[in-house]
């Protein structure tokens, strides 16, 4: 006798709900259509589900996401980094205090006195008929910033080797729910025979009909939940083993919407909006922010940086300010509009050299009309730099570039030797948009603040109201 195992899985989500009411409805009919034949279904969550840059996640905290999965009726999460390091340690503790779900995540530790009472390494569920299925999860060591948290995120490698051979011995499939990346997941399938099944994230890949590497198959659905992803597992039971693995991913958009759903998202947005809309400051005159020129409140920002980091200097781009802030009262909810992005401050240490090489690099127009996608930045273009504790003084070439004729640092030039502490955007940590910064080996990160904090710090200590 064969028999169909089905699981239905979304991943990184990042709170973008345009298209969860359609998620809803087709994971909803998929699990009850499933049931209603007697078929095994479980519905899993790979993580990046709740994103701050949203107003629902970042008034409840992420808690208005476990809601709405409960409201669908998930049976597994894993956790993923915008989970784990965008909210304070005793926020993520409780997180998933109301899951109607389990939540396995097996490199997650507390470095305090407890582990969270819904965290579990590893989770075995079973179909009717008997087969079990041992899941296991697993999130992006990001241990710079984890640790911040009082969070440390183990090895994901050398966890599985502690895990997948009791799972071996427990169970007859083996799932791994992994936002490590599509790299990371298929190295993990060249190493681990025994997985089954890598449902993956992290990377917003998109695999249409799976990967199948030795023994595993592999599969995720891109970003946002355009895509809900489908995993059909056949197993014989004479011959107590998977004869057949099938991945595959199918669009939601133009699904019917969940009404239920609808209206339970138009009821968060009130509350969120009613949670966030403590008053910072009551302007006279709005607050004008432009992504190519020098703006007051830029300035002011990026010198809050400097100071509150307690740096030599500090550059920001305008571009982390989406739009003018508008004159009456200004609410958490217009900062968390202008400023919606889960980015955190970050020193680093560079000679006066490579803050020279920074300077340049930020002054192309390659990087400030960049429509960077990631790495935290949630805005439309990167901007001008702004500076702090420095005097950058350009002249312009008849192309309309700018060229850096002079850096002065306490009315002297840079010492190309000296060591400064440069505080920043974490973003340019990351990647290749700042090599000298992507690269600084001392990197200080400022958890749990965002930029959207110090940003309400500077409206209220360095901004005249009426």
């Amino acid at each position: 006798m064969q028999e169909k195992l089905y699981f239905y899985y979304t991943n990184d989500l990042h709170s973008n709900f345009d298209n969860w009411p359609q998620v809803a409805g087709y994971l909803k009919g998929a699990k009850e259509e499933r049931l209603a034949e007697s078929s095994a279904c479980w519905l899993i969550d790979i993580g990046d589900h709740v994103d701050r840059v949203h107003p629902i996640a970042e008034a409840f905290m992420g808690k208005a996401n476990v809601e709405l999965m409960n409201d669908v009726g998930y049976d597994l999460a894993t956790i993923g980094n915008n989970e784990g390091i965008t909210m304070a340690h005793e926020d993520l503790h409780h997180l998933y205090d109301d899951a109607e779900f389990q939540v396995a995540c097996a490199n997650l530790h507390s470095m305090t006195s407890t582990d969270p009472g819904w965290l579990n390494s590893t989770v075995h569920i079973q179909s009717d008929s008997g087969i079990k299925i041992g899941v296991i999860g697993l999130t992006a060591p990001f241990n710079a910033f984890y640790e911040l948290l009082d969070w440390h995120i183990s090895a994901p490698f050398q966890t599985l080797e502690k895990h997948v051979s009791s799972l071996k011995e427990t169970a007859d499939i083996i799932v791994l729910m992994s936002h490590l990346g599509i790299s990371e997941d298929q190295e993990i399938a060249r190493r681990f025979d025994d997985i089954d099944v890598i449902i993956g994230g992290h990377t917003h890949h998109m695999l249409r009909s799976g990967e199948t590497i030795n023994n595993t198959i592999i599969t995720a659905a891109g970003k946002h939940c355009a895509f809900a992803g489908e995993v059909v597992l056949t197993w014989d039971h004479d011959q107590k083993r998977l004869i057949d693995k099938t991945a595959v991913v199918h669009d939601v958009t133009e699904l019917p919407r969940d009404l239920t759903t609808e209206q339970t998202l138009n009821d968060l947005t009130n509350k969120a909006n009613s949670l966030l809309e403590q008053t910072v400051i009551k302007l006279e005159q709005p607050i004008d922010v432009k992504w190519f020129q020098h703006t007051e409140i830029m300035q002011k920002l990026t010198e809050t940086v400097k100071e509150w980091t307690h740096a030599d200097v500090a550059m920001l781009n305008a571009g982390l300010l989406l739009d003018q802030i508008p004159a009456g009262e200004v609410t958490h909810k217009d900062i968390h509009r202008i400023c919606p992005h889960p980015i955190n401050p970050c020193m680093v240490e560079l000679t006066g050299a490579e803050l020279t090489e920074a300077i340049r690099g930020s002054l192309t127009r390659d990087f400030t009309e960049l429509k960077l996608k990631g790495f935290g930045f949630r805005g439309e273009i990167l901007g001008k730099m702004i500076y702090a504790g420095i005097d950058v003084e350009t002249v312009l070439r008849e192309d309309g570039s700018e060229y850096v004729e002079r850096i002065l640092h306490n009315g002297e030039p840079l010492d190309s030797e000296r060591l400064y502490k440069v505080s920043t955007a974490d973003t340019f940590t990351f990647g290749r948009l700042l090599p000298e910064i992507a690269k600084a080996e001392e990197k200080h990160y400022f958890l749990p603040e965002f930029l959207r904090d110090l940003l309400t710090d500077t409206l209220r200590h360095k901004w005249s109201a009426d």
